[in-house]
């Protein structure tokens, strides 16, 4: 569909038809009753627009800086290997533009896809139910803490604990749509030689009230909490409890569903490592699960299935607590979406791979940065800051700033991993590293010397 902007005198006519026809002097009159103070300013970032041509060469010379580099940078978006078969049958016209209907019934093709992909997450996070995807596992997130509150009848305030092994990223997004809310986010510390939630440190919020804990799996930092003990204890505590997970970890570790006595209440994360590129930046696919006690509770769209009239198979959208269907003040959520396309892709790459297929490259991806760990200590790069096991990223600490030792690899084609000292200066100079399964041994031979050279010529400085 093109865009066709109104011109000068669409607009000066539909203005003069207001106020029962004494008109308005400009749009901005029309906002008249909104505070100056809490306004938007101006967006003074933005640069003037460009032609057809200049945007299209500028976003090739964008696409063409990635070209050939070997990533290792990880920190929530993983490059792993996509089939051929994937995008091939994502980009046919039928998934491409198509977009949950609201007449459910019109796109059964969709709504089984749709589906199938509730089915896989609920399966592999041991879980109840699953939604039909949320935007990105950032805002996911936000939606389970605003879900938790609702679901926590028990609690009397509005407090949830984060530790802050949870990505920045993601705390920065959550704390951007619920602080708004009234709700408070209860910052909880890290083992400084564990790297992980110390279940010692939880005494000082026992007597405290919170809605629910927030466990990441792996954290942030790589490393594997201990997920039953504090499943345990936030239930011991009142709290519900929302796990924050990669998927591909699921395939190796204890699934959420089935950790401590009684499972996790909600679990959300991002989609991205199943069949999702790293396109710059998205899009992205937030999945959602929760106990079946908590369904109701559940933003986004839900499908179900069921039998017609004749007795054949067919979807439906069920437990529609949405804006678009109920009074928006009574939505569940009034942000989220289904991302379509995304899911697609994902429910096809889950499918083509399979519970073996996946647990292969969790392994492989696990082998090969406790491969690239032992190549930097041997030759005396690095020290390792975290004793506690991890997946398949984990934390250095470097000699020298970190951040001109990544630029000097980059500029040899090695994107060499994600500087901390921003998000954790207490941590010093550390380096969060990733490898997948697209790793070779060339690849981990390519980075240790990349990284030594950078190393040497800081040091040269």
């Amino acid at each position: 569909m093109p865009f066709i902007p109104h011109t000068r005198g669409d607009v000066r006519r539909m203005l003069d038809t207001l106020n029962d026809g004494q008109g308005a002097e400009s749009l901005d009159t029309l906002f008249d009753e909104i505070p100056q103070a809490i306004r938007c300013q101006p967006l003074t970032g933005i640069p003037d627009g460009l032609p057809e041509m200049d945007v299209t060469r500028l976003m090739r010379e964008r696409s063409e800086l990635d070209a050939g580099a070997l990533c290792f940078i990880g920190a929530g978006a993983y490059e792993h290997h996509i089939p051929a078969a994937v995008w091939d049958l994502a980009s046919r016209g039928e998934f491409l533009t198509a977009y949950t209907p609201y007449q459910a019934e019109a796109s059964q093709g969709t709504l089984q896809v749709i589906y199938e992909f509730q089915s896989m997450m609920a399966h592999l996070t041991a879980m109840d139910a699953s939604n039909a995807s949320v935007y990105d596992g950032a805002s996911g997130l936000a939606e389970a803490v605003l879900m938790a509150i609702r679901a926590n009848r028990q609690c009397k305030s509005r407090r949830v604990l984060v530790p802050r092994t949870v990505s920045p990223l993601y705390r920065a997004a959550l704390k951007a749509i619920v602080e708004g809310q009234d709700i408070e986010l209860v910052e909880l510390d890290y083992h400084r030689q564990g790297g992980h939630i110390d279940p010692g440190s939880l005494a000082a919020y026992a007597d405290d009230d919170y809605a629910a804990l927030i466990i990441p799996q792996p954290n942030f930092f790589g490393v594997l909490e201990d997920v039953h003990t504090l499943t345990d204890w936030a239930h011991a505590h009142r709290m519900l409890v929302i796990a924050c997970v990669n998927p591909l970890a699921l395939t190796l570790f204890t699934p959420p569903g089935e950790w401590g006595a009684h499972g996790a209440d909600i679990v959300v994360g991002e989609a991205q490592p199943f069949g999702i590129p790293l396109s710059s930046g998205g899009p992205y696919c937030g999945f959602l699960c929760c106990k079946m006690a908590h369904i109701r509770q559940m933003p986004g769209r839900i499908i179900g299935k069921t039998v017609d009239l004749e007795g054949k198979p067919g979807f439906a959208l069920t437990l529609q607590a949405r804006e678009q269907h109920i009074r928006r003040a009574k939505a569940t959520s009034n942000i989220c979406t289904n991302q379509g396309l995304a899911m697609t892709a994902s429910t096809i790459y889950l499918s083509l791979l399979g519970a073996e297929g996946l647990e292969r490259v969790a392994l492989a991806s696990h082998r090969n940065i406790r491969e690239l760990a032992q190549l930097t200590s041997r030759r005396g790069h690095v020290d390792r800051v975290f004793s506690r096991p991890v997946f398949h990223e984990k934390v250095f600490r470097l000699p020298c700033a970190v951040a001109p030792v990544l630029e000097h690899m980059a500029a040899n084609g090695v994107l060499g991993g994600y500087d901390l000292s921003r998000d954790y200066p207490e941590l010093g100079n550390a380096l969060l590293v990733c490898t997948t399964e697209t790793k070779n041994a060339a690849d981990l031979q390519r980075y240790a010397d990349a990284l030594e050279n950078a190393l040497r010529a800081e040091h040269a400085k």
